[in-house]
């Protein structure tokens, strides 16, 4: 077969999935009818029963030979170490098992390793975009996250704050540092605080505050502040824009 052709000789870890830790946690070890283990062999055609046995060198029942000594698989806190010598458990595990990768999955080194690597160039890369963010996308990029709250907040504590968002998630940090609209959706949010412009109570329409105007309809199912920021990009809204920049604090 030809992935235990590329088998390679060495300890194995395997994980319950979905962050599981029981104390104890028994996986099926043989077969029967109420718990069937079979795996099928593309190579025959045929499913093939699978089962554990300490003293053979392979899972597959046909290819067992004399008295089998079975035993249990048992995950321990969600976790179950397998060493280099046991081949014919970890060749269960990581090849035939019905279960591999559905309630357990092996730790694979090489993608975690690339997984974490991805994760810290990540982090690196919005650590150093905050450090040299103005302050006005830095506010727009944190309202985001903290809310109206960042209209209170002083330049050092606006910086501060950015820097631990971009630490702790660095993914979202720069899908809106890198987002057009963001500080589009910051004016308008700015805006309705000061009371420049309304958003009805039903949030589908906005309009000028003082003269109750209406200055654009909703979309349906739209957010309201990304609607009004599309908006302000129109030939109409740069007007608008313009307006409510004169106007804001």
């Amino acid at each position: 077969m030809e992935n235990e052709k590329q088998w390679e000789i060495k300890d194995r870890n395997y994980y319950l999935k979905n962050n599981q830790s029981p104390v104890t946690y028994t996986l099926s070890s043989k077969h029967t009818a109420r718990y069937p283990l079979l795996y099928f062999d593309e190579d025959i055609k045929a499913q093939r029963e699978l089962r554990y046995a300490t003293n053979q060198s392979s899972p597959f029942v046909d290819e067992q030979k004399g008295m089998a000594t079975l035993e249990h698989i048992v995950f321990r806190d969600g976790v179950l170490n397998v060493p280099k010598e046991k081949q014919a458990l970890q060749k269960l595990l990581s090849l035939y098992h019905p279960k591999r990768n559905k309630v357990y999955t092996e730790l694979d080194e090489v993608k975690e390793a690339t997984d974490e690597l991805q994760v810290l160039e990540s982090e690196f890369k919005a650590i150093s975009y905050a450090r040299e963010m103005p302050l006005d996308q830095a506010e727009a990029v944190l309202r985001v996250e903290v809310g109206s709250s960042v209209s209170n907040m002083s330049s050092k504590e606006l910086k501060r704050d950015l820097l631990i968002f971009a630490k702790r998630n660095p993914y979202l940090f720069l899908d809106l540092a890198t987002d057009e609209n963001v500080e589009l959706r910051n004016v308008a949010i700015k805006a309705t605080e000061q009371k420049i412009i309304k958003l009805s109570q039903d949030q589908r329409t906005f309009a000028w505050a003082s003269n109750g105007k209406k200055l654009m309809q909703v979309p349906f199912e739209e957010n309201p502040y990304s609607a009004f920021a599309a908006f302000l990009k129109t030939d109409e809204g740069i007007e608008v824009f313009n307006s409510i920049q004169k106007k804001l604090n």
